[in-house]
């Protein structure tokens, strides 16, 4: 029988047969090049029509979360535009292909989140693209470890600070002109953000700010008829854990911390995104919607 995510599956037991393997990839990493390859929902997300006619911009669209996102989005009826690095051009073509399938508008936006000239016409062009905005997605993002403060670079701080929340900024100061009351802003945060891991500092403490940020920002824009919100995720299996996201010997244990025991799939994300961005959650704002197996969170 076929599967969709509205099937009744025993949480522990899903995805069995998916094992984080040793691999190393170079940053930022491919979902081409996964072993083995991440859920992203191609095979088992079904759409209802929740955001038909709705447009979204969201980035680190090309892999991972951000693709598993772009994928419900598109099956539930909303028009798309993917953010994504250069490099990342085979993913991004592989999930434009997927989105174009369902039947909606899709815009490929490559550039660098880090410049700030970027986002702001990446903005522009979604809009111009797309025909309008109502939903941001701020999702692309940089983890690299370091075992020591000591080894961590200003040029990694930078840089993580840049991927991870000036990009949000940028984008959704960009946004805001052109967002009507009803659009959503969806922030990806992490269980980093109240559970840092020794050797992920700088990254621990952009999911943080992305937290205070998100809430302040949904406060702020609340009254106009903007929601504001982020989701949480745990350990999620994408390219960005084996290209230095954790260290190699972690690899093969990733996610089994977790009560359900497991790391998590992206395509087990994406309906918390639809959720957030759909007139279901009109009361909703100022959430952190934690997708992480069960690990506890304040």
């Amino acid at each position: 029988m076929s599967r969709d995510q509205y099937t009744f599956v025993n949480p522990a037991e899903l995805y069995a047969d998916i094992k984080p393997e040793k691999q190393h990839m170079p940053e930022p990493g491919l979902d081409a090049d996964l072993t083995p390859k991440a859920d992203l929902g191609e095979e088992s997300y079904r759409g209802t029509g929740r955001l038909a006619g709705r447009k979204a911009l969201i980035t680190g669209g090309d892999s991972g979360i951000g693709a598993a996102t772009a994928i419900a989005f598109a099956r539930e009826g909303a028009d798309v535009a993917i953010s994504y690095l250069p490099e990342e051009e085979t993913d991004a073509e592989r999930i434009a292909g997927i989105l174009r399938e369902a039947g909606v508008t899709v815009a490929k936006l490559p550039g660098d989140l880090r410049d700030a000239a970027y986002c702001r016409s990446l903005v522009d062009d979604a809009v111009s693209q797309l025909g309008g905005l109502d939903i941001v997605v701020n999702n692309g993002g940089k983890q690299v470890y370091q075992e020591s403060l000591t080894d961590l670079t200003d040029e990694q701080f930078d840089d993580t600070f840049k991927t991870n929340v000036y990009a949000m900024f940028w984008i959704t100061k960009a946004a805001l002109p052109h967002l009507a009351p009803g659009s959503a802003i969806i922030n990806t945060t992490s269980i980093q953000a109240y559970s840092p891991a020794a050797i992920l500092v700088d990254y621990a403490s952009t999911k943080a700010t992305i937290n205070a940020f998100t809430k302040g920002l949904a406060a702020q824009l609340a009254p106009q008829g903007i929601r504001v919100n982020a989701v949480a995720p745990g350990p999620i299996w994408t390219p960005l854990q084996p290209s230095d996201g954790q260290p190699q010997e972690k690899i093969e244990e990733f996610g089994a911390e977790t009560p359900l025991g497991r790391m998590g799939q992206p395509a087990e994300l994406a309906p918390a995104y639809v959720f957030l961005a759909s007139a279901e959650s009109s009361y909703v704002a100022g959430e952190t919607l934690n997708v992480n197996g069960g690990m506890p969170t304040p």
